[in-house]
């Protein structure tokens, strides 16, 4: 999932640390990642990653 949401942000980071399982976030802040940088970022992340590689992670983009 890909959200520009803090509150989202802040919901996963406590799941994993409570060791609750959900298929994973990718945040991009508003004010740190570009409509187009976001897009790239993400047909990237569907292209090299497995669904279970994702779970249980927080990623942010724009990947470095």
């Amino acid at each position: 999932m890909f959200t520009q949401d803090a509150d989202f942000l802040s919901i996963a980071h406590a799941w994993a640390a409570a060791g609750r399982e959900f298929a994973g976030v990718l945040f991009g802040h508003q004010l740190r990642v570009t409509i187009g940088q976001a897009i790239h970022n993400l047909e990237l992340i569907a292209e090299i990653m497995e669904l279970d590689e994702m779970r249980n992670r927080v990623e942010y983009l724009p990947l470095r």
